[in-house]
């Protein structure tokens, strides 16, 4: 027996649809419905690894801790991940297969994917109840829907009813809703079932009548109007951009238990990945986080990250150029704290050899940490589990770049030379024992008499912002009708709205 399903598609890139497929998702589940996330492709550099070993995108793996599930790379068999404006590495079923123009993978290789995503949604559905699958982009872009495998294309091919999300706080979205609609196919609008009006401050009462005309022109009703809600945002998708305001969830920072508040400054290097590793600093309370792109911006910094990237190369040249790399190497010499994780942690080492990512062979590094990288053509994807500061710490690891360490203390399989430490550990900063024991050592060494809180458990924040969101689809949506579209597809006899898409 085949599972019930629904494709979640926006009207634009970044209108919420991820965030509207793990309140759907964390909904279904607190009804007792057995749930899982799908996603075809998606474009991140902000990704994942799951148990097995198969790297996927964040957003996808964050929807299936919304369904209480382990995430499997079924959830996202088709993962892009930028590697400037014109190429992309291709990791399918979570493993890396190659780098590829755009115009290379829509001139062919995206369409021949498509039995591969189809055949992972079907044992998805064959093994849950619902399956809520997340689009991108939006399903009306008509240069690229004849190669299209993730909005329109495998909602025609796996017979899935369509719910189309807008944006209201960036306006226009009644013009986008129908805009969306008008330039589908007659085959493709019959799956649009309607649509969910995210961001909405205000009264809806002023808002209806404009929802019932949009009924009356497409035929289409909409499933629920959501608030807009500060702090909502999950692990970002941004392929060639950070969303800033998203990365540290647009919320206030809370009072510290000590004294004084704690600054972190992350260096916003090109092609930044997995920049969700700064949230669980954001979260204590008493820590202020912020990105930064000059180098007086170190200068009242307590703690300096420099994130993961996709262009280790790349990022060492832009933190030269912006005069960082000078204010770094100044920091490290006077112990002040530095912090490099995965990417970051390289650009710390004394040279790169790198014939993989950029190849531009052998690069000098900042020389503040003993190590020596080379890049590998197999990317290193694991879970290590260890220890640090007396505290148990669970992590990610990806990367090409292997690290040869011949100095310093022992950190997390890098190293630390005084008050720069250097690991290419992923998400170990959400091991609540160690953050707190790192930032006491972060604010000893800045002189703050900052004190963590004991009790932030970070785990326990995520499961109360997933929570959050299974909140406002169960209070905003209309959420019967909605099971009605996961366990019986679209509704019949939907009209067609002129012209359609182009011949």
């Amino acid at each position: 027996m085949t599972g019930g399903g629904l494709l979640v598609a926006g009207t634009t890139s970044d209108a919420g649809k991820s965030v509207v497929t793990a309140g759907i998702c964390r909904w279904l589940v607190r009804q007792g419905v057995k749930v899982a996330p799908f996603k075809a492709q998606n474009m991140s550099l902000n990704s994942f690894v799951t148990r097995e070993g198969a790297e996927i995108g964040r957003a996808q793996a964050m929807q299936a801790q919304a369904c209480r599930v382990e995430p499997t790379a079924l959830m996202n068999p088709v993962l892009l991940k930028p590697g400037g404006e014109q190429s992309s590495q291709v990791v399918l079923m979570g493993k890396p297969v190659g780098e590829l123009s755009a115009r290379g993978y829509h001139g062919g290789r995206q369409e021949r994917l498509l039995g591969t995503v189809l055949d992972c949604l079907a044992e998805l559905r064959g093994t849950y109840d619902a399956v809520i699958c997340e689009g991108a982009g939006s399903p009306a872009e008509i240069n690229l829907r004849r190669t299209d495998i993730v909005n329109m294309g495998i909602a025609r091919n796996a017979g899935l009813p369509v719910l189309v999300v807008g944006d209201i706080d960036r306006g226009g979205v009644f013009a986008s809703f129908f805009g969306t609609v008008a330039l589908l196919s007659p085959e493709d609008q019959a799956l649009v079932a309607g649509f969910l009006v995210n961001k909405f401050r205000g009264d809806v009462s002023l808002l209806e009548p404009g929802l019932d005309m949009l009924h009356d022109l497409t035929g289409r009703r909409t499933y629920g109007v959501l608030p807009f809600r500060h702090g909502l945002g999950i692990d970002e998708e941004d392929g060639l951009r950070v969303s800033l305001r998203g990365t540290v969830r647009e919320s206030q920072v809370s009072s510290p238990v000590g004294e004084d508040v704690l600054r972190v400054a992350v260096c916003a290097v090109p092609l930044m990945s997995n920049f969700t590793d700064v949230d669980a600093l954001a979260a204590e309370p008493g820590v202020v986080v912020r990105f930064v792109d000059r180098p007086e911006e170190l200068a009242d910094a307590d703690l300096v990250v420099i994130p993961g990237t996709r262009g280790t190369v790349r990022a060492l040249e832009w933190l030269r150029e912006r005069g960082l790399a000078d204010a770094l190497v100044r920091r490290a010499a006077e112990q002040r704290p530095v912090l490099g994780i995965c990417g970051g942690f390289q650009v710390l080492g004394e040279h790169i050899e790198d014939e993989v990512e950029s190849r531009r062979g052998q690069v000098e590094g900042l020389g503040v940490l003993p190590v020596r990288v080379r890049f590998a053509r197999e990317k290193t994807l694991t879970r290590p589990v260890g220890a640090a500061l007396g505290e148990r710490v669970e992590g990610y690891e990806i990367h090409h770049g292997v690290a040869e360490v011949y100095g310093g203390e022992p950190f997390l399989d890098g190293c630390r030379v005084g008050q720069t430490w250097g690991t290419h550990w992923h998400g170990s900063l959400e091991s609540d024992g160690f953050r707190r024991a790192f930032l006491r050592e972060v604010a000893g060494a800045a002189g703050r008499r900052f004190v963590p809180a004991p009790d932030t458990s970070f785990a326990a924040l995520r499961e109360e912002q997933l929570d959050r969101l299974g909140d406002l689809i169960e209070q905003h949506a209309d959420t019967d009708a909605l099971w009605g579209l996961i366990e019986s597809g679209a509704p019949q006899g939907l009209p067609f709205i002129p012209p359609g898409a182009p011949a």
